[in-house]
């Protein structure tokens, strides 16, 4: 597809991408400008999370779409900030020598020492751990530390013009506040020049002409006339959030929907300074299993390195794709469907027309540029993608969290399919595995088959007996069909095209088959299972579960 054939198709997708990527366009129409700057915010008082990597993975897709709806003739960046001048206010609960953090208690990040004895401080520690995971990602992006602009005097200029703006500045932040400390809030924090704390001081008089701040030490009630420039001074994180829109003029930044009514009050404040703000959108934040929003406090919520730990960093990527707007549930449950609504948009993309590709998510996740999925040859099925479902069944029927196990029915079913030859299902396995053994192994109850269900059993055991070795997992789902079709219990007269003389088959027929031989709620399709697993070893596992034998165990 040419060049400009994509940039046609992408002006009229409905992709949210390109939908933000068009506001940004418009705005470089109002300009006249040549660049565009990205901008996302971290907080280094902790260890990059799984919000982090949402908000850079959402923003660079943004970018991606901005880029190809110019034809990448607009320089585009992505800015990382690290907040790191933020005077540190508790001491985190799982890191080491609590003590030497607690010592260190209101000091910028980039001042207090690193509790795990690695770098020059807290703050570089955590901001080498942002840097890392980043990379691992392959994250176009450059790294930004506050300290190093505040004491570099890349903020002068604004904190100066903030300074003058000092009174436009209040009038928009005391009415956001509680009388109690709209009495004594300043937008400007000096660093006390003995102690090295974030001083949360009233202000007792300005010099903007000097650049000054005057302020009294409530402690010993000394007074110091400290500059607003050279980082010895920094800003509340609203008036700040603003002055470093202003200073790199930012273009763009995302914000979690907790932060509407900051990012209202910082983008007054940038026009008060006679600027513009960035065009971005709110996301939704994430709730835990029962509904309630994620706190890190509380710890209900999934980690980025409990998510890589069961599925692939692009499985996260599309969770963060799919309705950044709506909010969602983030739990251990979601790794399962997510990752295998990842292999089945990843294998529809090369079947779809340009428009319907630029709406599939593994094009945003993949920047253009997906890989072709890694599918098995079988026979008469042809080309056969594995779902992480059908892994998670072959585990359980195995009872077995060993690859190895695994792979051995991979290579049965297509024998030139190896580790090797197919790296990505590889990685699969391995995720299957583990989620077999954390989440699917503890919970397995098997039970006991009634009178109905077998009869059917003894049924889908003597039509597979009739079936050739390699009948395909299409046909073998037809036979099962067609088992369930006369018994009553499974005869769903709803379904699309059913007759009395030919009903279609309900669900619970395969919910049947799950329970009672995989001691499971749901699966794939169980024809596919059975050309897997083999027909032989399905039929073994039929008898052990009418003997009683899959109970017992």
């Amino acid at each position: 597809m040419s060049q400009a054939a994509l940039r046609e198709t992408a002006e009229v997708s409905k992709a949210w991408p390109f939908e933000e990527a068009r506001k940004l366009i418009a705005r470089i129409e109002r300009t006249g400008q040549k660049s565009v700057l990205f901008e996302t915010g971290y907080g280094p008082s902790g260890l990059p999370h799984i919000g982090t990597f949402g908000e850079v993975a959402r923003t660079t897709m943004v970018r991606h779409a901005f880029r190809v709806l110019t034809d990448d003739k607009i320089e585009t960046r992505l800015v990382a900030f690290s907040d790191d001048m933020d005077g540190l206010r508790k001491t985190p609960d799982n890191i080491p020598n609590r003590e030497l953090i607690q010592a260190n208690l209101g000091k910028p990040l980039t001042e207090v020492p690193d509790p795990f004895g690695e770098y020059d401080s807290f703050a570089a520690h955590n901001n080498a751990r942002l840097r890392g995971f980043l990379d691992s990602f392959g994250f176009d992006y450059e790294f930004a530390s506050s300290t190093a602009y505040y004491k570099s005097g890349r903020f002068d200029a604004a904190l100066l013009h903030m300074l003058k703006r000092f009174d436009a500045v209040q009038q928009i932040m005391l009415p956001s506040l509680r009388e109690e400390r709209a009495a004594t809030y300043s937008p400007f924090l000096p660093i006390h020049p003995r102690t090295r704390i974030v001083m949360q001081a009233p202000l007792i008089g300005l010099d903007a002409e000097k650049g000054t701040i005057r302020w009294r030490d409530p402690a010993t009630d000394e007074e110091f006339e400290t500059p607003v420039t050279g980082g010895h001074c920094k800003l509340q994180w609203k008036p700040d959030w603003a002055m470093r829109w202003y200073a790199l003029g930012v273009d763009y930044e995302m914000a979690g929907k907790d932060l509407i009514d900051s990012v209202k009050l910082s983008s007054q404040i940038v026009r008060a300074l006679g600027a513009t703000p960035p065009d971005g959108f709110n996301y939704e934040l994430f709730l835990d299993e029962k509904g309630q929003k994620i706190s890190k406090s509380k710890g209900n919520g999934l980690t980025i390195d409990e998510w890589l730990t069961y599925a692939s960093p692009e499985s996260l990527s599309l969770f963060m794709f799919q309705k950044p707007s709506a909010a969602k549930r983030l739990y251990f449950d979601v790794i399962p469907r997510t990752v295998d609504d990842y292999l089945g948009f990843l294998e529809t993309y090369p079947h779809q027309e340009w428009r319907e590709r630029l709406g599939n998510p593994v094009w945003h996740i993949h920047s253009g540029a997906p890989p072709a999925a890694e599918t098995l040859e079988h026979g008469a099925d042809g080309q056969t993608t594995v779902s992480f479902a059908m892994l998670l069944n072959l585990a359980a029927v195995a009872n077995s969290d060993n690859p190895a196990v695994l792979w051995g029915f991979l290579r049965r079913y297509a024998p030139s399919a190896t580790p090797q030859t197919h790296p990505r299902l590889d990685k699969l396995v391995h995720y299957a595995v583990a989620y077999f053994r954390d989440f699917v192994a503890p919970k397995k109850r098997y039970r006991p088959a009634d009178a109905v269900e077998r009869d059917a059993l003894q049924a889908v055991s003597a039509k597979l007996a009739a079936l050739r070795p390699q009948t395909t997992a299409e046909d073998i789902q037809h036979a099962l069909y067609d088992i369930a079709r006369p018994i009553p219990r499974y005869q769903d007269l709803d379904a699309k095209g059913a007759t009395p003389e030919r009903p279609g088959v309900s669900s619970a027929f395969f919910a049947m088959l799950y329970a009672v031989l995989l001691g499971e709620e749901r699966g794939p399709r169980f024809g596919s299972f059975v050309a897997l697993y083999g027909i032989d070893e399905t039929r073994t596992l039929i008898a052990k579960a009418l003997a009683g034998a899959l109970v017992a165990a």
